[in-house]
């Protein structure tokens, strides 16, 4: 059978100290996708970062407006990071887990050659995520925006004291949080930092979002989950050398007064995993959970 995608987008692990993917894992998989009649094109900096030239490069915005799919390769940081930049296309995404948790990265890269072709004949299950709009305010002037597709982060610095952020949830005052800080999760951020936090692990399709103290100097202020019409504001009242980090995006030096406005985007990326995926195995999986079935 033919794969039911003409065009996929090749998108490896973005380069860093450690080296981005190597280009015969890239070559392997693009290989595979061929095998199915399917037009393979390499993303410009897995391009230049892989040294390859044997497919077509693009940009991630002539991906998003020409491709039929995108399959990402390396950890649940690349798949982030491209699930945001694509979003607004509604292109379809599969992660190939090149890293070692991969919780959104779910086929395994020694199983890519017998998983892959299934996935692109139509052997698969979609789902959609919730990700955060954010706007940071200052003095009533916007300052910076974007998407995150995990959490936002507002923390205090390595040798500041505590940080006091004043929550206000569709227009009402809520509480003044004294600690090293607040994370907002969305459901799939929810296995992240949010989950070394103390937060609640949340189902993808809850859609709501989770919102988490880090170490709070008053005890009882404590995980609150949220509506997925939730508009949050998180206003920096107290403390100094404040940072806010919207997945692997950050913004340093806040100041007080600043406001970090944040709600559900309209654009929610697309999800393809392989026939059969659960959530819950993928938790029991990466979290190792006790995996022996009772008598």
């Amino acid at each position: 059978m033919s794969s039911q995608f003409r065009t996929v987008a090749l998108i490896g692990k973005f380069p860093n100290a450690q080296g981005g993917t190597p280009a015969e894992i890239l070559r392997d998989i693009a290989q595979t996708i061929e095998g199915q009649n399917c037009q393979v094109i390499l993303d410009e900096m897995t391009a230049q970062a892989s040294a390859l030239s044997d497919w077509p490069v693009r940009s991630l915005e002539h991906i998003g407006q020409h491709a039929d799919l995108a399959v990402v390769v390396g950890g649940d940081g690349t798949m982030l990071a491209t699930a945001r930049q694509l979003a607004r296309f509604d292109i379809p995404l599969i992660g190939i887990n090149q890293g070692r948790l991969g919780f959104i990265t779910d086929v395994p890269l020694a199983e890519q050659a017998q998983v892959l072709p299934a996935m692109l004949r139509g052997e698969y299950s979609e789902e959609r995520r919730t990700m955060l709009a954010v706007r940071v305010e200052r003095e009533g002037q916007l300052i910076f925006q974007t998407t995150a597709m995990n959490e936002v982060v507002v923390n205090r610095g390595s040798r500041a004291g505590l940080l006091e952020l004043r929550v206000e949830i569709d227009g009402h005052f809520v509480a003044n949080y004294r600690g090293d800080g607040l994370i907002v999760a969305t459901p799939t951020g929810s296995t992240a930092y949010s989950l070394s936090a103390g937060g609640p692990l949340m189902h993808p399709h809850l859609g709501g979002f989770c919102l988490v103290p880090i170490a709070p100097n008053n005890l009882s202020n404590r995980p609150l989950a949220l509506a997925n019409t939730a508009s949050i504001v998180l206003e920096m009242i107290a403390g100094r050398e404040a940072s806010a980090n919207f997945d692997m995006q950050s913004l340093a030096n806040l100041q007080h007064g600043d406001r970090v406005r944040l709600e559900r985007a309209e654009q929610s990326p697309r999800l393809l995993h392989p026939k059969g995926w659960s959530y819950y195995d993928t938790l029991r999986e990466k979290l190792h959970w006790n995996q022996h079935n009772c008598a």
